[in-house]
C-alpha cells in the first residue's frame, strides 16, 4: 500500500511537471523520462533539502513575511533543473512563475485524486 501511494504521488507530480511545461513559456522537459527524473529529483529535494534550509531560513522569512520561503522554493526548483537533464529553466521569472504554477496544479491535481 505505501507503495502504490508513492508511485501515485510521482505520477501526479509528473503530469503536473507536464501541464507547467505546456503553460509556461522557458519552463521545458524534453520527454516523459525527463519529466520521471524531474519529479522524482523534485520530491527527493523537497523531502530532504527544503526542510533544513527552511528550518536555517526562518528568521528571514518571519521578517519577509514569506517570501524568503518562496525564494527558497525557486532556488530548488532552479537546483533540479541544473541536476536532471533535459529539464530546463529559461530565467529566474519563469522559475518563480513556475513555482507558482507547480504549486497550484500539484495542489489540485492531489486533491483530484482523493
Amino acid at each position: 500500500m505505501f507503495m502504490i501511494n508513492i508511485i501515485g504521488k510521482l505520477i501526479v507530480n509528473a503530469v503536473a511537471l507536464l501541464i507547467v511545461d505546456y503553460l509556461v513559456p522557458g519552463f521545458k522537459l524534453e520527454g516523459f523520462q525527463a519529466t520521471l527524473v524531474a519529479a522524482v529529483v523534485i520530491g527527493v529535494i523537497n523531502t530532504f533539502i527544503r526542510p533544513i534550509i527552511q528550518i536555517l531560513a526562518l528568521p528571514f522569512s518571519i521578517v519577509t513575511l514569506g517570501i524568503t520561503a518562496f525564494l527558497i522554493n525557486v532556488g530548488l526548483l532552479m537546483l533540479s533543473a541544473a541536476i536532471v537533464p533535459g529539464f530546463d529553466i529559461d530565467s529566474f521569472l519563469t522559475a518563480a512563475i513556475s513555482s507558482i504554477a507547480l504549486t497550484l496544479v500539484n495542489a489540485f491535481l492531489h486533491k483530484l485524486a482523493k
